[in-house]
Protein backbone atom coordinates (compact mmCIF):
# COMPACT_ATOMS: atom_id res chain seq x y z
CA UNK A 1 0.00 0.00 0.00
CA UNK A 2 2.69 2.75 1.15
CA UNK A 3 4.66 2.09 -2.56
CA UNK A 4 1.06 3.21 -4.44
CA UNK A 5 -0.35 5.79 -2.16
CA UNK A 6 1.89 8.28 0.07
CA UNK A 7 0.50 8.39 3.55
CA UNK A 8 0.63 11.69 5.81
CA UNK A 9 2.93 11.55 8.64
CA UNK A 10 1.20 11.37 12.04
CA UNK A 11 0.65 14.90 13.65
CA UNK A 12 -0.35 16.25 17.27
CA UNK A 13 -3.51 18.42 17.42
CA UNK A 14 -1.26 21.40 18.14
CA UNK A 15 1.03 20.48 15.19
CA UNK A 16 -2.04 20.09 12.75
CA UNK A 17 -3.59 23.54 14.47
CA UNK A 18 -0.16 24.98 13.25
CA UNK A 19 -0.37 23.66 9.95
CA UNK A 20 -4.24 24.86 9.46
CA UNK A 21 -2.70 28.04 10.49
CA UNK A 22 0.00 28.63 8.44
CA UNK A 23 -1.78 27.22 5.10
CA UNK A 24 -4.59 29.66 5.78
CA UNK A 25 -7.47 27.42 7.63
CA UNK A 26 -7.54 29.12 11.03
CA UNK A 27 -10.85 28.94 10.44
CA UNK A 28 -11.06 24.94 11.43
CA UNK A 29 -9.75 25.79 14.76
CA UNK A 30 -12.24 25.95 17.75
CA UNK A 31 -13.26 28.99 18.10
CA UNK A 32 -16.30 30.48 20.51
CA UNK A 33 -19.32 30.05 18.07
CA UNK A 34 -16.85 30.28 15.00
CA UNK A 35 -18.73 27.39 13.86
CA UNK A 36 -22.31 28.26 13.96
CA UNK A 37 -23.73 29.61 11.11
CA UNK A 38 -26.86 31.83 12.26
CA UNK A 39 -28.79 31.75 9.16
CA UNK A 40 -28.53 27.84 9.05
CA UNK A 41 -28.82 26.86 12.70
CA UNK A 42 -28.77 23.02 12.98
CA UNK A 43 -26.78 20.68 15.30
CA UNK A 44 -25.29 18.90 12.66
CA UNK A 45 -22.83 22.11 12.32
CA UNK A 46 -23.12 23.44 16.11
CA UNK A 47 -19.04 23.03 17.43
CA UNK A 48 -20.24 21.17 20.34
CA UNK A 49 -21.62 18.75 18.07
CA UNK A 50 -20.20 18.40 14.88
CA UNK A 51 -17.11 20.58 15.11
CA UNK A 52 -14.18 19.99 12.67
CA UNK A 53 -12.29 17.01 13.62
CA UNK A 54 -8.77 18.10 13.04
CA UNK A 55 -6.95 14.86 12.24
CA UNK A 56 -9.50 13.82 9.71
CA UNK A 57 -9.58 16.88 8.16
CA UNK A 58 -5.20 16.68 8.31
CA UNK A 59 -5.27 13.26 6.78
CA UNK A 60 -7.48 14.25 3.92
CA UNK A 61 -5.78 17.43 2.88
CA UNK A 62 -2.36 15.47 3.02
CA UNK A 63 -3.72 12.53 1.12
CA UNK A 64 -4.84 14.98 -1.65
CA UNK A 65 -1.53 16.76 -1.55
CA UNK A 66 0.81 13.98 -1.44
CA UNK A 67 -1.20 11.88 -4.12
CA UNK A 68 -1.23 15.03 -6.53
CA UNK A 69 -4.83 14.49 -6.66
CA UNK A 70 -6.55 16.26 -9.94
CA UNK A 71 -10.61 15.63 -9.32
CA UNK A 72 -11.95 14.73 -6.65
CA UNK A 73 -15.73 13.40 -6.10
CA UNK A 74 -16.86 13.35 -2.19
CA UNK A 75 -20.52 11.92 -1.32
CA UNK A 76 -21.78 13.94 1.81
CA UNK A 77 -20.57 17.19 2.44
CA UNK A 78 -19.23 19.38 5.45
CA UNK A 79 -16.03 20.69 6.76
CA UNK A 80 -14.33 18.08 4.30
CA UNK A 81 -15.76 20.31 1.37
CA UNK A 82 -13.36 23.45 2.34
CA UNK A 83 -10.59 21.69 2.78
CA UNK A 84 -10.65 19.57 -0.38
CA UNK A 85 -11.15 22.72 -2.46
CA UNK A 86 -8.16 24.04 -0.59
CA UNK A 87 -6.39 21.05 -1.21
CA UNK A 88 -7.27 21.23 -4.71
CA UNK A 89 -6.40 25.08 -5.45
CA UNK A 90 -2.90 24.29 -4.27
CA UNK A 91 -2.43 21.49 -6.68
CA UNK A 92 -3.33 23.47 -9.45
CA UNK A 93 -0.36 26.63 -8.19
CA UNK A 94 1.59 23.97 -8.21
CA UNK A 95 1.00 21.54 -11.09
CA UNK A 96 -1.35 23.27 -13.50
CA UNK A 97 1.22 23.09 -16.17
CA UNK A 98 2.36 19.61 -15.66
CA UNK A 99 -1.24 17.71 -16.45
CA UNK A 100 -1.65 18.61 -19.95
CA UNK A 101 -2.92 15.65 -22.14
CA UNK A 102 -4.61 14.18 -19.02
CA UNK A 103 -8.00 12.66 -19.84
CA UNK A 104 -9.96 15.43 -16.97
CA UNK A 105 -12.87 17.62 -18.43
CA UNK A 106 -12.01 19.87 -15.59
CA UNK A 107 -8.76 19.90 -13.49
CA UNK A 108 -8.03 20.46 -10.12
CA UNK A 109 -11.88 20.69 -8.96
CA UNK A 110 -14.30 19.06 -6.44
CA UNK A 111 -17.91 17.52 -7.10
CA UNK A 112 -20.14 16.86 -4.26
CA UNK A 113 -23.51 14.80 -3.86
CA UNK A 114 -25.42 14.71 -0.99
CA UNK A 115 -29.37 14.19 0.14
CA UNK A 116 -29.58 17.33 2.50
CA UNK A 117 -30.22 20.72 0.47
CA UNK A 118 -29.53 22.59 3.79
CA UNK A 119 -26.16 21.23 4.23
CA UNK A 120 -25.19 21.84 0.61
CA UNK A 121 -25.99 25.44 0.77
CA UNK A 122 -24.13 25.82 3.92
CA UNK A 123 -20.71 24.20 2.37
CA UNK A 124 -21.32 26.05 -0.86
CA UNK A 125 -22.10 29.76 0.80
CA UNK A 126 -18.89 28.33 3.51
CA UNK A 127 -16.20 27.92 0.38
CA UNK A 128 -17.32 30.97 -1.51
CA UNK A 129 -16.67 33.32 1.50
CA UNK A 130 -13.49 31.79 2.03
CA UNK A 131 -12.62 31.81 -1.60
CA UNK A 132 -14.61 34.44 -3.27
CA UNK A 133 -18.08 34.17 -4.96
CA UNK A 134 -15.81 34.36 -8.48
CA UNK A 135 -13.76 30.82 -6.98
CA UNK A 136 -16.03 27.89 -9.01
CA UNK A 137 -13.26 25.03 -8.67
CA UNK A 138 -16.33 23.21 -7.24
CA UNK A 139 -19.67 22.30 -8.07
CA UNK A 140 -22.88 20.86 -5.14
CA UNK A 141 -25.42 18.35 -6.71
CA UNK A 142 -28.37 17.20 -4.92
CA UNK A 143 -30.06 14.17 -5.13
CA UNK A 144 -32.33 12.04 -3.01
CA UNK A 145 -31.10 8.45 -2.06
CA UNK A 146 -32.84 5.42 -1.89
CA UNK A 147 -33.09 2.19 -1.23
CA UNK A 148 -32.15 -0.82 -3.89
CA UNK A 149 -30.77 -4.09 -4.36
CA UNK A 150 -26.85 -4.68 -5.85
CA UNK A 151 -26.54 -8.16 -7.22
CA UNK A 152 -29.52 -8.64 -4.38
CA UNK A 153 -27.83 -7.48 -1.61
CA UNK A 154 -29.64 -4.48 0.18
CA UNK A 155 -28.45 -1.31 -0.61
CA UNK A 156 -28.79 2.55 -1.32
CA UNK A 157 -27.94 4.71 -4.19
CA UNK A 158 -28.54 8.26 -5.12
CA UNK A 159 -30.94 8.37 -8.04
CA UNK A 160 -28.84 11.61 -9.68
CA UNK A 161 -25.56 11.27 -9.63
CA UNK A 162 -22.72 14.04 -11.19
CA UNK A 163 -20.93 12.53 -14.26
CA UNK A 164 -17.66 12.79 -13.53
CA UNK A 165 -14.84 10.00 -13.35
CA UNK A 166 -12.71 11.47 -10.84
CA UNK A 167 -8.97 10.13 -9.34
CA UNK A 168 -9.69 10.70 -5.74
CA UNK A 169 -13.43 9.85 -4.18
CA UNK A 170 -13.99 10.45 -0.44
CA UNK A 171 -17.20 8.74 1.33
CA UNK A 172 -18.83 10.50 4.05
CA UNK A 173 -22.22 10.24 3.30
CA UNK A 174 -25.23 10.32 2.44
CA UNK A 175 -27.38 10.80 5.50
CA UNK A 176 -27.79 7.68 6.79
CA UNK A 177 -31.68 8.85 8.28
CA UNK A 178 -33.12 10.43 5.08
CA UNK A 179 -33.24 7.58 2.77
CA UNK A 180 -36.11 6.72 0.50
CA UNK A 181 -37.96 3.87 0.10
CA UNK A 182 -37.90 0.15 1.51
CA UNK A 183 -36.50 -3.10 0.08
CA UNK A 184 -38.29 -6.17 1.60
CA UNK A 185 -38.99 -3.64 3.91
CA UNK A 186 -35.71 -3.07 4.70
CA UNK A 187 -34.23 0.75 5.57
CA UNK A 188 -31.09 1.89 6.06
CA UNK A 189 -32.65 5.02 7.92
CA UNK A 190 -33.02 2.83 11.10
CA UNK A 191 -30.63 2.89 13.83
CA UNK A 192 -30.02 -0.99 14.22
CA UNK A 193 -28.71 -0.42 10.36
CA UNK A 194 -25.37 1.04 9.14
CA UNK A 195 -24.86 3.49 5.68
CA UNK A 196 -24.54 0.89 2.48
CA UNK A 197 -23.86 3.10 -0.28
CA UNK A 198 -23.28 1.02 -3.90
CA UNK A 199 -22.90 4.05 -5.92
CA UNK A 200 -19.03 3.42 -6.37
CA UNK A 201 -20.25 -0.10 -7.49
CA UNK A 202 -22.18 0.67 -10.31
CA UNK A 203 -19.13 2.74 -12.28
CA UNK A 204 -15.98 1.19 -11.03
CA UNK A 205 -15.35 0.24 -14.38
CA UNK A 206 -15.05 3.78 -15.51
CA UNK A 207 -11.85 4.46 -13.27
CA UNK A 208 -8.69 4.60 -13.97
CA UNK A 209 -5.60 2.76 -12.14
CA UNK A 210 -4.47 5.34 -9.87
CA UNK A 211 -8.11 6.19 -8.17
CA UNK A 212 -7.85 6.26 -4.40
CA UNK A 213 -10.84 5.86 -2.40
CA UNK A 214 -11.11 7.15 1.47
CA UNK A 215 -13.84 6.49 3.59
CA UNK A 216 -14.05 8.30 6.68
CA UNK A 217 -15.79 5.37 9.02
CA UNK A 218 -18.66 3.76 7.41
CA UNK A 219 -16.57 0.56 8.32
CA UNK A 220 -19.78 -1.57 6.65
CA UNK A 221 -19.82 0.06 4.10
CA UNK A 222 -16.40 -0.21 2.79
CA UNK A 223 -16.28 -3.84 3.63
CA UNK A 224 -19.60 -4.28 1.14
CA UNK A 225 -17.24 -2.39 -1.48
CA UNK A 226 -14.18 -4.25 -0.96
CA UNK A 227 -16.59 -7.77 -1.05
CA UNK A 228 -18.08 -6.95 -4.90
CA UNK A 229 -15.30 -4.94 -6.17
CA UNK A 230 -14.32 -6.41 -10.21
CA UNK A 231 -11.34 -5.16 -10.42
CA UNK A 232 -7.83 -5.52 -9.08
CA UNK A 233 -7.57 -3.24 -5.47
CA UNK A 234 -5.09 -2.79 -2.69
CA UNK A 235 -7.22 -2.03 0.51
CA UNK A 236 -6.12 -0.67 4.02
CA UNK A 237 -8.41 -0.52 7.00
CA UNK A 238 -6.93 1.91 9.78
CA UNK A 239 -8.66 0.68 13.30
CA UNK A 240 -7.27 3.45 15.20
CA UNK A 241 -8.55 6.56 13.10
CA UNK A 242 -11.40 4.46 11.46
CA UNK A 243 -10.84 5.22 8.01
CA UNK A 244 -10.05 3.10 4.81
CA UNK A 245 -8.23 3.41 2.25
CA UNK A 246 -8.60 1.11 -1.72
CA UNK A 247 -6.45 2.26 -4.19
CA UNK A 248 -6.73 1.12 -7.82
CA UNK A 249 -3.42 -1.15 -8.60
CA UNK A 250 -3.62 -2.06 -12.14
CA UNK A 251 -1.89 -1.47 -14.96
CA UNK A 252 -2.83 1.30 -17.57
CA UNK A 253 -5.94 1.96 -19.66
CA UNK A 254 -3.70 3.79 -22.88
CA UNK A 255 -1.48 6.49 -23.23
CA UNK A 256 -3.42 8.85 -21.16
CA UNK A 257 -3.43 6.93 -18.19
CA UNK A 258 0.05 5.84 -18.51
CA UNK A 259 1.02 9.83 -18.37
CA UNK A 260 -1.62 10.25 -15.08
CA UNK A 261 0.52 7.47 -13.41
CA UNK A 262 3.85 8.96 -14.21
CA UNK A 263 2.53 12.60 -12.94
CA UNK A 264 1.39 10.95 -9.75
CA UNK A 265 4.64 8.90 -8.85
CA UNK A 266 7.14 12.17 -10.40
Amino acid sequence: MRSHIKIPKKKSISKIEKYFLKIGLGILIPKKSQYIFNKYKDKRFDRKTYQPDLQDLYSLHQLILLNKRISVLEYGTGWSSLVIAHALKLNEKKFKNKVKGLRFKKKFTLSVVDNEKKYLKISDQRIKKFFGKKERNFSFHYSQNKMTRYKRKICSHFINHPRVNPDFIYMDGPDQFNIKGKVNNITIADYEMMPMNSDILSFENFLTPGTIILFDGRTANARFLKSNFQRKWKYFENSKTDQHLFYLDEKPLGSANKKQLVFYKS
